[in-house]
This record gives structure tokens, C-alpha cells and sequence, in this order.
């Protein structure tokens, strides 16, 4: 029973259930034993969130529910590594840990063990911890400082915030891999290819790619895991990294059940062998494993090469491949009409699943692999959502050889010849108009929450467009009550949620509107930049091709497929039409309002932390204001806008080039 004699009673309640969710994140995410269900825990974590709006004089950021995310979130800054994070050297035969295992014995010339541990396919993240509690989160960078992405991490549930029990150090550190397990990459790259985004390659891609984003409610999202296995600082509970491990262990800390303490080289190729089979069963990548010298005196004494410690060796395990039978060759049109082949396969078992079809990419690839119908192939699945052919197996064809794989010329769907641009790799069908596939991809991507967000998905526009009812976007705006009701499996409420949601996505913003348009290569980025560069589509219409070029990250390719999307008259009477419908084809007022001259011409370089704006406001505030915003201090640069904590490296290369530094206060008078 708790019972607390200086708290109020709302305060004991925010307490009681802080500490019961904490305790909840650690039985699901720590321990894989969750106690209470998925729905009564978010009920908890509403119950608080209600509990702290009311009274934020009770506000704590370490409180489970500032594990959600926000939209407000400062770009990453550089921070030094306290201890260098260097890689370790990779090792691919039993032959090379051999070696490693002797020249430790002779360096170190006394007993010892090695502890081997599973290394996890994903990025390396450095925890900082004072007074149990979680202070920053760096990546790895270039080894001796990394990037403060503690906003993003302290989303990811597996890492506590606080820790239990009591014994750790005032301050310590501990590294890890941050990992997106299987099942939600496969489901974040099922989203992608419905918007027809470029998949993630694998786990490890994804999870960096996740850790880099600028808004923690989008990594947050996306479910990321983590795995801890090394700790350093001072007063550390042990002298042996094993125990230093297990102890962190019953602090909170997720650390991996698959260490081993190994004695001897058989041993460690036992450890090996069973995990090169079950790894196939884990819920994570991994790619081979990793072994330490356990005695922290013994590491110490080994100590570093230039690039990494003497003291450890990772060894990679070979990426699986299976053999298999190529029986046809298909090909998917999407909605800009790139056309993709894929090889239809003879089922087989590989990395844990039943393989039936791969990727080939594109011309380019079928021709390299010389590829005929009835190959015995090699198929390999190194973390690729889609598994690749990589090779042929020549020595088995028979003398009567299948039919060359060959590249068709025209579209499997319409018959249109294809087309082929020059620096492309990429076949694509030039019918936009009379192609189902690009009909129907084009109004998927209108409808998508990124652009219009309306209720629907392939399945009621495939439903739709059978009907009758659509042929291009602008015609979604036509639809009627009794139309949707005509389409099988549809009931009032649903039919009426649909067109509720066509009402609403009138009052989508102008970008969005025009990132929906589906005109090629402009991509969201693409289309805010479009968007503010010239207010309204008539504006953007009438656009020269040097005008856009002019504009920062729009090349001649996407300039040139600008000016043919609105040469076409089909394009723009579409654009017409949704213009009479109601939607979005300026920017609003609002947006307007804070749009000058005042930098126009200027290219801008933003570091360190700001008290005003965070840095991506900053970035939006240039960009109104008719300026360029880059990454990198280069000749180009005209100004550095420095906020506090910068990177001394970017201060003395502005110093070198003679950039001018402007400071917060400085730049708000003169935007003013």
C-alpha cells in the first residue's frame, strides 16, 4: 500500500500511475510478459495525460506519456562522445577468430573469457544516465561525437526513462542498437509501396532513417526497439562486462538473453552454430556475432587500434541464399507507370519464410543476370523486404535452354510502347490516361493521408473505377450519396464517412493539394518548395523553366516535368475542376502574411539551439522570406545563423571561409 504524507491526491494518483505504467512498459517491452491488455493500458495513459493537462505543476519529462512524441522538435545537434564509439573489425571465417582468439591469449599471456552476444542489424545509440535518469541519447557519428536525438529515443519504450532499483552509478553510459523489428518494417514498407515511396532496403535502413527524423511523433510511430550490451563510466558495479551487464539487467535495462560467457574456442563455435539456425526465429535482424574480452581490466590493458578495440571482433554471418526454380517473369505498372519486373519463383523456404517471388529491379538487372525462363537461380534475403535473384546457377541448365528473359517494350496492361528517358534505368508506360493501373495508382495517391486524406483506399477505388464512377481525380467531387450505396458491401454510414471526408479535404492546403496532383518527381518536399515559391497554381502554371531551376532542390528534371504536366490540356482542366470544386489552390492568408524579399538571393547555414523558434521553424521562416537553407558551411554560404551550444567545427570552418555569423536576436529584428 502506498501511502504519502506531504501529496495531495491528485498528485498521488499522477504518481500512483506513472509508476504502474513504467512498470507496464517494462513487463511488455523488457520482459515480453505484458500483464494488462493493449486497450486498458492506452485508457492509463489518457487517464494521466488528462491529469497532467489539468495540473502542470506536476509536469515530468521523464513521465511515460512524454513518450509519445511531439511536432516541436529542434534539429539534431553534435555532441562529443565523452568515450570514442569506435566500430569494431569484422571477421567472416572461423579461421579469423582463431587468430583473434590466439593473438588475445598472447598479448595478454593468462586466463580469460570472452563473452559472446548476437549483433543486432540496426544503428548504434550512446545512453547517458544521471541519478537513474535518461539525460541524452547520441548516435554513433563519426566516432568521437554523434548526433542528440534524445527527443526521438525517448519515444522508443524499450528505453527507460528512469530506471528501477537502486546500486547504478551518479552517471554512466551505456550503448545498444536501436532496431525496427520485422514485423514493422514489413508493415511500414507495405505503406510505402501503397504511396509509392521507395521501400526500405532492410531493418537496419529503416531504423536509422527513423532515428534521423525531425518530428518524434513520426518515430514514435514506428515502433522502434532497442538492445543494450555495453556500459561505461566510473564506479561501475563490476569489473567484468558480463556482470555489468546483468546487473543493468535489473535496473530496467533490455539486454539481450542470448549472452553467453565462453571459455574456450569450441565453445564459442558451439554459440555460433546454434544461432546462425535460430536467428531465423528472432523478431529482429541480426547479422553475425560479437565477441568481448569480459575482464574490464583485461580490455583496458588490450586496449585500441586506430579504428577499433583490441579487446572485441564481430563476426558476419554469410547471407542466406536458397536455390530455386525461375518460372515466369510479370511486370507492375504503377501510378507514374515505371514498370517493375518481378521473378515468379518456384516456392522455397528462406530466412524463415516461403519465398515465391523476387525482385529484378529493372532492365539493367535482367540483362546482367542473363536470365532464361526454367534457371535454377540463387535468391538471397539479407533484410530485403522482396528478396533478389543474385546469380544464376549455369553449370545446371540443360543444353535445350528456357526462353531468354528479355525486357518487354510494351505495357502489360494497356499495349502502349514504353518509353525510356535518357540517365534512367527505368521502362515506364506513356498512356497516363488510358493505363487502369496509373488511372487507379494516381487516385490512391490523391486520396492518401499525406496528400488530401480522404476515406478510402485500393479497394474502393478499384470498386469505383469499375463502376464507372471515376476516371481521374477531380471526379471523386461528383460522387453521390446513391453512387457509393450501388457498390457492393456498402451501408449508409460508410457511404456517408466517404463523402464527409471528400467534404473536408476541400480544406487541405495548397502543398498537399499539389502534392496530390501525382505530377512526376515532385515528391512532398518538392511541393511545399513549389508551393511557396509561387502561391497559387495559375502562378505555378505559367512557371519558366529558369524561374524553377532557380529554385533551391528543384533540378531540370523536375522543371521540365512541371512545365509538361500543365502543357497538357486533360492536366489543367482536371486543375480547373477541383478549383471549381472548392479545394485549395493558393496558400492561405496566414501563410501569405509572413512571405517577403527580405533574403532573397542569401543562402543559409542554421546551427546550435534556439529559445525563440526551433530550427526547423527557422528553416520555414528563410524559406518565406525568399531565402536557401543548406546543411554544410561551403563557399556558397552567405550567412551562419548561431544559436548556443554550436558546433565548434562548423564555427571555425565560417571563421576559415569568412562567413558571416548572425545570431537569434540579430536575425528576428531583421526579418521583422
Amino acid at each position: 500500500m502506498y501511502f504519502y504524507v506531504s501529496m495531495n491526491e491528485v498528485e498521488l494518483r499522477i504518481k500512483l500511475l506513472r509508476e504502474e505504467l513504467e512498470q507496464h512498459n517494462y513487463n511488455y517491452y523488457v520482459l515480453s510478459m505484458p500483464a494488462i491488455s493493449d486497450s486498458l493500458y492506452d485508457k492509463k495513459i489518457k487517464d494521466l495525460q488528462l491529469l497532467e493537462e489539468q495540473h502542470p505543476e506536476y509536469a515530468d519529462p521523464c513521465s511515460p506519456t512524454q513518450r509519445v512524441g511531439s511536432d516541436l522538435s529542434k534539429e539534431f545537434e553534435q555532441v562529443a562522445h565523452r568515450y570514442p564509439m569506435l566500430s569494431l573489425s569484422n571477421t567472416y571465417s572461423e579461421s579469423e577468430i582463431v587468430d583473434f582468439y590466439e593473438r588475445t591469449a598472447r598479448f595478454l599471456n593468462e586466463p580469460f573469457e570472452l563473452v559472446a552476444e548476437l549483433k543486432y542489424d540496426g544503428t548504434s545509440i550512446s545512453l547517458v544516465y544521471e541519478q537513474g535518469r535518461l539525460v541524452q541519447a547520441i548516435t554513433r557519428g563519426d566516432g568521437t561525437q554523434g548526433d542528440d536525438v534524445t527527443a526521438n529515443v525517448k519515444t522508443i519504450r524499450s528505453i527507460p526513462l528512469k530506471l528501477i532499483g537502486d546500486g547504478y552509478p551518479e552517471t554512466f553510459e551505456i550503448r545498444g542498437e536501436i532496431v525496427l523489428p520485422w514485423m514493422e518494417f514489413d508493415r511500414l514498407n507495405k505503406e510505402r509501396e501503397i504511396q509509392e515511396e521507395s521501400l526500405f532496403a532492410n531493418p537496419r535502413n529503416a531504423a536509422s532513417g527513423t532515428l534521423k527524423q525531425l518530428n518524434p511523433g513520426i518515430v514514435a510511430a514506428r515502433r522502434l526497439d532497442a538492445y543494450l550490451y555495453y556500459m561505461l563510466g566510473e564506479g561501475l558495479p563490476a569489473d567484468e562486462h558480463y556482470g555489468n551487464l546483468q546487473t543493468a539487467r535489473t535496473w530496467g535495462l533490455k539486454i539481450s538473453d542470448a549472452i553467453r560467457k565462453c571459455g574456450t574456442l569450441p565453445e564459442v563455435f558451439d554459440y555460433i552454430a546454434y544461432w546462425d539456425r535460430e536467428r531465423k526465429n528472432l523478431p529482429v535482424a541480426t547479422d553475425g556475432i560479437v565477441l568481448k574480452v569480459n575482464s574490464l581490466r583485461q580490455q583496458r590493458f588490450l586496449g585500441f587500434t586506430a579504428k577499433s578495440p583490441r579487446w572485441a571482433i564481430a563476426y558476419k554471418f554469410q547471407a542466406e541464399q536458397a536455390v530455386t526454380r525461375l518460372n515466369a517473369v510479370s511486370y507492375q505498372v504503377g501510378r507514374t507507370g515505371v514498370v517493375t519486373p518481378v521473378a515468379n519463383l518456384e516456392p522455397v523456404q528462406l530466412a524463415g519464410s516461403t519465398v515465391k517471388r523476387a525482385s529484378l529491379h529493372n532492365a539493367d538487372v535482367i540483362a546482367g543476370l542473363d536470365l532464361h525462363i526454367g534457371d535454377r537461380v540463387f535468391v538471397e534475403k539479407s533484410g530485403e523486404i522482396i528478396p533478389k535473384i543474385v546469380g544464376v546457377d549455369v553449370d545446371s541448365r540443360p543444353v535445350l535452354m528456357g526462353e531468354k528473359v528479355v525486357f518487354i517494350h510494351k505495357c502489360p496492361e494497356c499495349g502502349t510502347p514504353l518509353v525510356h528517358s535518357a540517365g534512367e534505368s527505368a521502362y515506364y508506360c506513356p498512356d497516363e490516361w488510358g493505363c487502369p493501373p496509373q488511372i487507379k495508382g494516381k487516385i490512391e495517391h490523391f486520396a492518401a493521408r499525406k496528400a488530401l486524406n480522404i476515406n478510402m483506399g485500393p479497394e474502393t477505388v478499384e470498386d469505383l473505377y469499375r463502376a464507372g464512377y471515376v476516371h481521374n481525380v477531380a471526379d471523386l467531387y461528383t460522387l453521390k450519396l446513391m453512387d457509393v450505396l450501388c457498390l457492393e458491401g456498402w451501408a449508409d454510414k460508410s457511404a456517408r464517412n466517404l463523402l464527409e471526408s471528400l467534404e473536408a479535404s476541400k480544406q487541405a492546403p495548397f502543398e498537399r493539394v499539389l502534392f496530390g496532383l501525382s505530377i512526376r518527381f515532385v515528391g512532398e518536399t518538392v511541393a511545399k518548395r513549389l508551393a511557396y515559391a509561387y502561391t497559387s497554381i495559375e502562378q505555378l502554371a505559367q512557371a519558366g523553366f529558369e524561374s524553377m531551376t532557380n529554385i533551391g532542390e528543384i533540378g531540370e528534371r523536375i522543371a521540365q516535368s512541371v512545365i509538361d504536366y500543365f502543357a497538357d490540356e486533360r492536366n489543367r482542366e482536371i486543375v480547373r475542376r477541383l478549383q471549381a470544386y472548392g479545394l485549395q489552390m493558393s496558400l492561405r492568408e496566414e501563410a501569405l502574411s509572413t512571405r517577403s524579399d527580405k533574403l532573397k538571393g542569401l543562402t543559409f547555414v542554421i546551427s546550435g539551439t534556439f529559445t525563440q523558434h526551433s530550427r526547423d521553424e527557422y528553416k520555414s521562416i528563410i524559406e518565406r522570406c525568399g531565402g536557401k537553407n543548406t546543411g554544410s558551411i561551403s563557399g556558397n554560404t552567405d550567412y551562419l545563423l548561431a544559436g548556443e551550444n554550436m558546433g565548434p567545427a562548423k564555427l571555425a570552418k565560417a571563421g576559415k571561409l569568412g562567413i558571416k555569423i548572425i545570431r537569434e536576436d540579430e536575425f528576428s529584428k531583421w526579418i521583422e
